[in-house]
């Protein structure tokens, strides 16, 4: 039988930076995934100043390279004309068009199917500590 659950979530709050989140959403879907034989998980971040961003889980060097070079293609000292909420607003509405604010990923017995050195990142691109909140939507066979 196909079926379809949504679970409002929220990440810790955090500042400036890349954040592995992967076990954090399994811990708070995980009553709804496991209804799942096979199917889809939709994560949709509410907001434009973060994002969502699938990368390698191991190296913690890898979120500190991307934190580098994101801040080389949208730095702070453009510019802007929206520059009421501070400086790092606008790079962060560009960082997070670029990198995305959803992610889809299979499910396969109840358990969110990822590859080896993979995991799921929260990417906070404002200095100050911010809640994020997501819609996590999940479709797919419950037989």
């Amino acid at each position: 039988m196909s079926s379809w659950s949504q679970v409002n979530i929220e990440f810790s709050p955090s500042s400036k930076g890349n954040y592995q989140v992967t076990k954090e959403i399994e811990a708070q879907i995980k009553d709804e995934l496991k209804k799942y034989k096979m199917g889809i998980v939709n994560i949709f971040l509410l907001h434009t100043s973060a994002a969502l961003t699938i990368t390698e889980n191991h190296d913690p060097h890898v979120r500190t390279d991307m934190d580098m070079a994101l801040d080389r293609i949208a730095p702070e000292n453009l510019p802007y004309e929206h520059t009421e909420e501070g400086k790092d607003d606008m790079p962060a509405h560009v960082k997070s068009s670029l990198t995305g604010a959803s992610l889809n990923i299979p499910i396969s017995n109840g358990k969110l199917v990822l590859g080896t050195w993979q995991g799921i990142f929260l990417c906070e691109f404002r200095q100050a500590i911010h809640k994020r909140k997501a819609v996590i939507t999940i479709s797919g066979s419950t037989e």
